[in-house]
């Protein structure tokens, strides 16, 4: 019962971490940069949703829907203040600006939201199932987010293969130079990515608000968790990186369930150094070839 239990947990929790790596692998592959401010744009999600639907009454779906419009609107900024400046000149100070932006936004909300955590209602983590005999109780919205995860995984890995956007950011993939002779924009693709990253850590930041309380600086650790799924997972891999986000966090419910709190963050990161030890371009990943 307990394994079961920590199992279907793990699982919804694993997928917002491979929901919010796929957004580092959606960066990652299309310009070699990554969005650090990750764990805000999670935060923004649950936090426009809490504000629009139960601050203002707004109906859920309308609330949900402009919360994600404005996670991608705040990606496009990330790209256009804290990358774009620095990667066009050939530096890495995106690093630390992503970071600092992150950090910005974290507090805004803290000031404008407030300190307390507070809890978003959803008839989806309101009412228990019970599975069949064994009296599991399990919230449909902890069935319903694994199937998000991976089918927003699907729908990325059929839009690269089969749309003009997709081609496109292959192509910028491959050879930068190339796609712009032959027309490509390069850098709305790239602004692009960034917004497909902050939506996917939006879509994560909603569907984990009614089973978690909704605050200021809850993306933090699970930016920092999605991080390491990408890099455990090979970042420049999409189902790499998603199935290392549910192993992930089968993996943590696990340890949480048998051994306590406690000793979750020890033994999972620790886990994941030993795993990179040993595969140094992560689980799924494949070491690039380096032409000379």
């Amino acid at each position: 019962m307990l394994f079961l239990s920590a199992l279907i947990s793990g699982i919804g929790l694993g997928s917002m971490y491979g929901l919010m790596a796929l957004g580092f692998h959606v960066t990652y592959v299309v310009s070699g940069t990554v969005n650090f401010a990750q764990g805000s744009s999670m935060m923004l999600g649950a936090v426009l949703t809490y504000g629009f639907a139960v601050a203002l009454g707004w109906p859920m779906p309308v609330a949900i829907a402009l919360a994600l419009l404005l996670c991608a609107l705040y990606g496009l900024v990330v790209e256009f203040v804290a990358v774009r400046p620095f990667a066009s000149r050939g530096s890495d100070a995106w690093l630390m600006a992503t970071v600092a932006l992150g950090i910005v936004v974290d507090n805004i909300a803290m000031f404008t939201f407030g300190k307390e955590p507070r809890s978003l209602p959803s008839p989806l983590a309101q009412t228990p199932l019970t599975l069949g005999d064994l009296g599991l109780g399990v919230y449909p919205l902890q069935l319903l987010i694994p199937l998000v995860g991976l089918a927003l995984a699907g729908v990325l890995h059929l839009v690269a293969r089969r749309t003009r956007w997709g081609t496109a950011m292959l192509a910028v993939v491959q050879n930068r130079d190339a796609a712009r002779l032959m027309g490509i924009p390069i850098g709305r693709v790239v602004a692009a990515a960034f917004a497909v990253s902050a939506l996917f850590a939006g879509v994560a930041g909603v569907l984990i608000a009614p089973l978690f309380n909704v605050q200021s600086d809850m993306g933090t650790l699970f930016g920092l968790k999605a991080f390491a799924v990408a890099i455990l997972g090979g970042v420049s891999s999409a189902w790499g990186v998603m199935l290392a986000g549910l192993l992930f966090g089968v993996v943590e419910a696990l340890i949480t369930a048998t051994l306590g709190s406690g000793y979750t963050q020890i033994l999972t990161f620790s886990l994941v150094i030993v795993a990179l030890a040993v595969r140094p371009n992560g689980l799924f990943g494949r070491a690039q070839v380096r032409k000379v």
